[in-house]
């Protein structure tokens, strides 16, 4: 199976009408995605987690965020890197992220203390990290696993590269994100605006131990632009750690772009029912000299490329939402 990217990469494609597709229900076992969701569970994540885009975070303003509970601020020193802390004052509560950032340290607007990276009673900074696209914090009492230096980013295009990030928020869990991503059948069902001609290749199997770079599920797929224009390409989707799932572009145009989809939970919301924050990073290549003019047009190039990821997860959600009601009848377990 190869597809070389062609020196024109738009394809006028035919597809029969929705309803008259191929069903794919009888190959979306859900032992095999059940099975795939288990084995990334239990890869390790070092506790770090994902809580945005890293340019939300910008020289002298601080972000709140919070993270299964856990209050968080994140702000950037004199030098520009990524710090982060509990997001409460140790002195008497203030929100953080409401603070002024002054010589890269975070000044207090109740009273005016000043907090850096030294810990202040009860109050110490967490690792952060930011890999140029994305903002990781490491939370070792949440995480409860043994904490690594560094997160496990996963592999992206080298080069010259246009990334976007969208974020969504919604009514679940991280494994009802995952059991979604890791559902490639319901593409051109359920997303028939963006996707056509969906098939899979291939998938894991159920009851054995895979390593990551083996537990691929392949996808042959047209990424529609309008009306009967698409690209077609061939994907492969997997789980770097237990809160991460990654479609990679293997052939075709674009080879070597990522998506990348974090699921990092947020705590519970007013209903007492938990949130997920789904944060959707898109990493795009391509040797084309035109994509060259396309990083220089970053800034309008990027909402557009984030508006998709929400269209499609405006969709996800609703159904990761209604596999968490379904999973718990309303018992929030």
């Amino acid at each position: 199976m190869r597809m070389v990217a062609p020196r024109f990469p738009l394809r006028v494609f035919r597809t029969p009408p929705w309803a008259r597709q191929q069903p794919t229900y009888a190959d979306a076992d859900p032992a095999v995605i059940g099975a795939a969701y288990r084995r990334a569970r239990r890869r390790p994540s070092g506790n770090w987690y994902v809580v945005g885009a890293s340019r939300e975070v910008t020289p002298g303003r601080p972000v709140g965020r919070s993270v299964d509970g856990a209050e968080l601020v994140l702000w950037r020193d004199g030098l520009g890197r990524l710090l982060a802390g509990p997001g409460a004052c140790p002195h008497l509560g203030a929100p953080l992220r409401t603070a002024r950032v002054d010589a890269g340290r975070l000044v207090c607007r109740w009273h005016g203390l000043a907090l850096g990276e030294e810990s202040v009673g009860n109050w110490c900074p967490v690792p952060a990290h930011d890999d140029g696209v994305l903002a990781w914090v490491r939370l070792d009492r949440l995480g409860g696993e043994r904490p690594s230096p560094l997160p496990t980013v996963p592999t992206r295009p080298e080069g010259g590269v246009l990334d976007a990030v969208a974020t969504v928020i919604g009514r679940c869990q991280p494994r009802d994100v995952l059991t979604n991503r890791l559902d490639p059948w319901h593409g051109a069902w359920y997303h028939p605006y963006s996707f056509a001609n969906l098939r899979v290749v291939s998938a894991p199997p159920v009851d054995v131990e895979l390593p990551e770079h083996r537990d691929v599920f392949t996808v042959e797929v047209t990424f529609r632009l309008a009306g009967r224009v698409g690209v077609p390409v061939i994907a492969e989707f997997s789980c770097p750690g237990p809160r991460t799932v990654v479609m990679r572009i293997v052939d075709g145009e674009g080879s070597g772009s990522v998506v990348e989809t974090h699921a990092t939970p947020v705590g519970l919301g007013p209903d007492g029912a938990p949130r997920t924050a789904v944060v959707e990073a898109v990493v795009a290549s391509s040797p084309r000299p035109g994509f060259a003019l396309s990083r220089v047009v970053a800034p309008v190039v990027r909402p557009a490329m984030a508006w998709a990821a929400r269209r499609l997860w405006r969709d996800d959600i609703a159904y990761a939402e209604r596999s968490y009601w379904l999973r718990t009848k309303g018992t929030g377990s």
